[in-house]
């Protein structure tokens, strides 16, 4: 993706009244009245409401399924996802940059068609790198891009939680025209959540940002608030990064962040449909391990493409029925 040109972004909707969102294009202020209590209908059965999509209203909703092994990346492209984050160590703290000869694999094992995303994260912990940690950085994202990857997942936080807009845009800069997607330690960062994403979208190569929120988990109740302003906010700015959604996202969690989100603009979700498997090794020596402890001492981090299928169906299907009901209030 060529780099996007910015102007400043305009201050910041106040938070929605309720669930739905008003229209696109329309000038009239958000109320910051509190929501009355409400329950959560499906997405295919909530009201048509106001929101019409625009002409640029993508097809379906793109899936981003975050995985490890080659043998995960082949499962949720079966599963149906559109696109993946490739990472090393996901069931160890998120995550960390993949070999570059686990990318090769994947690249090879996977369509054409289907975009890889490089994790680019030297270490587990936090998000404040030092030096050497930075030229790691730097040397990861030369590589991916000299590989052929569609872009990189990256963020870097400074010592007061802030969002370390000077070496992002290094490593942004570095990466086009890739894709970059300024991963979770938005949701760690000490900044509110649209603050924060107005910094990173002041850097013109940031493509998407993945976000919950500012939550544990993307459906929780303390996270729609937010996520419904932020995407409001993001619509309203055509040159700003990308909402990508995820934490939490499984078939029994999508149902309600599409019934929330689909009316503010949601296109993007993310979630990994993986969990441990157990081990085939038939031998294991009696008190040794490699320190991971728990399932994963002996298991093995792996996507279910049940999993993955089960979220694209019911995606598809409040997908095709918000548009529909939206075509029918355009005419």
């Amino acid at each position: 993706m060529q780099p996007r040109s910015r102007g400043r972004a305009p201050a910041a909707a106040p938070l929605p009244s309720q669930a739905e969102c008003p229209p696109l294009l329309s000038p009239t202020p958000m109320s910051i009245t509190a929501p009355a209590p409400r329950s959560h209908p499906p997405a295919n059965e909530r009201h048509p409401g106001d929101l019409c999509p625009p002409p640029s209203a993508p097809q379906r909703i793109t899936i981003e399924v975050c995985v490890d092994s080659v043998d995960s990346a082949v499962r949720a492209v079966r599963g149906g996802a559109d696109r993946l984050e490739l990472c090393g160590n996901l069931g160890l703290g998120g995550g960390t940059t993949p070999s570059l000869g686990l990318f090769k694999a994947v690249r090879d094992a996977t369509p054409d068609g289907i975009q890889i995303m490089a994790m680019v994260r030297p270490r587990t912990g936090d998000f404040l790198y030092s030096d050497s940690d930075f030229s790691v950085m730097r040397e990861d994202v030369r590589a991916f891009k000299a590989a052929g990857a569609s872009g990189v997942v990256l963020g870097i936080l400074r010592k007061d939680g802030s969002i370390d807009t000077t070496r992002t845009k290094s490593l942004a800069e570095e990466a086009a025209p890739m894709q970059v997607c300024f991963h979770r330690a938005i949701d760690m960062t000490s900044q509110d959540i649209l603050s924060a994403h107005f910094d990173v979208s002041s850097i013109p190569q940031i493509t998407r940002i993945l976000t919950s929120g500012q939550a544990p988990s993307a459906p929780l109740p303390s996270a729609l608030p937010a996520l419904r302003t932020l995407l409001r906010n993001a619509s309203r700015m055509p040159s700003s990064a990308k909402v990508l959604v995820g934490s939490g996202v499984n078939a029994h969690t999508v149902d309600l962040l599409l019934a929330e989100l689909l009316p503010c603009g949601l296109h993007e979700v993310h979630l990994s449909g993986g969990s441990w498997v157990p081990s085939e090794m038939e031998f294991r020596r009696e008190g040794m391990g490699m320190g991971v402890g728990g399932d994963g001492e002996w298991g093995i981090w792996r996507t279910n493409e049940e999993k993955v299928r089960a979220v694209r169906e019911i995606v598809d299907k409040a997908w095709s029925d918000f548009v529909e009901r939206q075509e029918a209030c355009n005419k």
